[in-house]
């Protein structure tokens, strides 16, 4: 990392059960949290937004579920690239192989990467020690709050004041319900370790609505169990009853790169990049 850059820019690489990448970039620092598609299909989406994997400054990791992990090993070899880890989600990933730089934190540790300050946050999921994060810049705060079954004080508490907001809105209720997973499954997703529906993703968001929340990315949606305008809709519910927060929402996408959030400083301008 050379000298800052006063921008900040968010765009979710890949958002589903099939993997996830979330690209944040803000004071000159490059974190991808997590990296759950292969590591050169990574470093192809990050071209589409004239990045490459040599950019990164560090990867951060929230759980060991295979959609999350997929891609850490090679990645981070190829192009030397530190990792961030819980301790007990290191060890429960299968031939995870030899990182050279592997820097563990605790859940509810903060820690300083380049000028950005990240604190990591407990979430309730079926995982060994999952995590969500802030991260604090010059530019204003980013909350990642994703495979959570439900959001605890913690995670309100901790998301509050952020500028930029990644939450997940996994599943319709009743699409979940009339879907074709078998019933387990099902009670899996909707349990208090599962994933957040579209109802309680904007029931979150209505508690971290402020003036200063300029966007939101809908993220891990599921292509069995939900559809986007059911999404948009929860959230456009809550978003018409507030008068001094009207964010751009934005669709995190399995298959490709979302739309980016990108705004510079003085004065933040929003700018829609490739990837739709």
């Amino acid at each position: 990392m050379e000298g800052t850059v006063d921008f900040v820019r968010v765009c979710l690489l890949a958002s589903g059960s099939r993997g996830n990448a979330t690209l944040i970039e803000a004071d000159g620092c490059r974190l991808l949290i997590d990296a759950g598609l292969s590591g050169r299909e990574i470093d192809r989406r990050l071209r589409e937004i004239d990045l490459s994997a040599d950019d990164l400054d560090a990867l951060l990791i929230t759980h060991e579920h295979h959609d999350h992990v997929n891609g850490i090993g090679p990645l981070a070899r190829r192009h030397q690239i530190p990792v961030y880890i819980v301790p007990q989600t290191a060890a429960a990933i299968p031939r995870l192989g030899k990182i050279a730089e592997l820097c563990h934190f605790a859940a509810g540790e903060r820690f300083i990467l380049g000028g950005l300050e990240i604190s990591s946050f407990s979430t309730t999921h079926d995982a060994v020690d999952p995590v969500g994060f802030v991260i604090d810049s010059s530019e204003g705060r980013i909350g990642y709050a994703t495979d959570l079954g439900h959001s605890t004080r913690l995670v309100a508490d901790c998301l509050a004041g952020s500028r930029v907001l990644v939450l997940e809105a996994n599943h319709d209720e009743q699409m979940l319900l009339d879907g074709p997973y078998p019933w387990p499954l099902k009670q899996r997703i909707q349990s208090r370790h599962g994933h957040l529906s579209n109802r309680a993703a904007a029931e979150l968001l209505q508690q971290l609505l402020w003036e200063g929340l300029e966007a939101v990315f809908l993220a891990h949606m599921s292509d069995e169990n939900n559809d986007p305008l059911l999404a948009q809709q929860e959230i456009a519910q809550i978003l018409a009853a507030a008068q001094d927060c009207q964010p751009q929402i934005y669709l995190g996408r399995q298959a490709k790169v979302s739309h980016c959030f990108f705004a510079a400083a003085p004065e933040p301008v929003i700018k829609e990049l490739s990837g739709q």
